[in-house]
């Protein structure tokens, strides 16, 4: 089930501690744009799915990416397309929309998403993956 849009936007800003609701969107509207310029297939139509229609329809008519961008890259090419922003900013940008992304995603959404992204992303998201071999490593 979609989130609404009202409640989409309030989470996003108050992750990105944002004083208004319009730069909560516009930092939803550049991330949602560049991250479906990176995910393909039913991955993108169900996280469409579960997100509010107008944010729904940015993902599914994204901004064109060449090439996957690192997780570095996506920051600077956010911070690119938001006026006045820093890539210490975007990146703050990039987090508040894909932690609330991946929340209304679910867990194994997010999970098939993080496999369609370079390496990375899952500090974007919020959702640190562990290493297999790091905490076998751990335990010996």
């Amino acid at each position: 089930m979609a989130m609404r849009w009202e409640s989409f936007l309030e989470q996003v800003r108050e992750r990105g501690e944002y004083p208004t609701r319009s730069e909560a969107d516009r930092a939803a509207r550049t991330v949602l744009a560049l991250l479906g310029a990176h995910l393909v297939g039913d991955v993108r139509s169900e996280l469409a799915a579960r997100l509010p229609e107008s944010f729904a329809l940015i993902l599914l008519n994204p901004l064109q990416a060449a090439e996957p961008l690192s997780p570095e890259r996506f920051v600077r090419a956010t911070a690119a397309w938001i006026e006045g922003a820093t890539e210490r900013t975007a990146a703050w940008d990039v987090g508040a929309v894909l932690s609330v992304a991946a929340d209304a995603a679910g867990e194994d959404l997010t999970r098939r998403m993080l496999l369609q992204l370079p390496p990375g992303y899952d500090l974007l998201f919020g959702r640190p993956q562990h290493d297999p071999a790091e905490e076998a490593a751990a335990r010996d």
